[in-house]
């Protein structure tokens, strides 16, 4: 059992808490600039690393959608979740390329953009489906077979374009 003195003062530090993050205008409770962005290391073991990864989570994504109807109706919060860490393996790679690589593929990177968020259309497609009165189960299976062929077809296409840009070659 807690002593009421030590909830009061742990309520009253939530409290101040939280009158320090909503100060009016936006203002940091804090004299202290953001920090700069971290700059991704752009040699070829950094990148090799890092379309590995972004293969890595392709399976990821995969073992999601065949698992997926075993989590009944968290499935969908599964997938949704791997689908994220491939899109933030992504975005990591694509912070490893070289401006020279960044110019001369930008098509194909374009493209790998563009077919994310393609699938990530399958998404709204299970959330429309749901909201229609297909069962769950069902919606739950269609997303997972249109998503895990679909990041199949990506992955493939994102292996053929860092063989175009040289990725992980100098």
């Amino acid at each position: 059992m807690h002593h009421p003195k030590y909830c009061s003062r742990k309520f009253y530090f939530v409290l101040l808490s939280a009158a320090l993050w909503t100060l009016p205008g936006g203002s940091q409770p804090w004299p202290y600039a953001q920090p700069p962005p971290f700059a991704a290391p752009t040699n070829p073991s950094a990148q090799r690393s890092a379309a590995d990864g972004v293969r890595s989570q392709v399976g990821w994504v995969q073992n999601a959608c065949r698992t997926a109807s075993s989590y009944g109706d968290n499935g969908y919060g599964i997938i949704w979740q791997q689908f994220q860490n491939l899109r933030g393996a992504y975005i990591g790679f694509k912070n490893t390329l070289s401006p020279q690589q960044l110019s001369n593929g930008a098509n194909e990177i374009a493209e790998l953009d563009a077919g994310l968020d393609i699938l990530q259309e399958s998404f709204s497609n299970y959330q429309e489906d749901v909201a229609g009165g297909q069962p769950t189960s069902s919606a739950l299976n269609n997303l997972s077979q249109v998503l895990s062929q679909a990041s199949g077809v990506w992955l493939q296409e994102f292996n053929r374009d860092c063989a175009r840009i040289r990725v992980g070659q100098f």
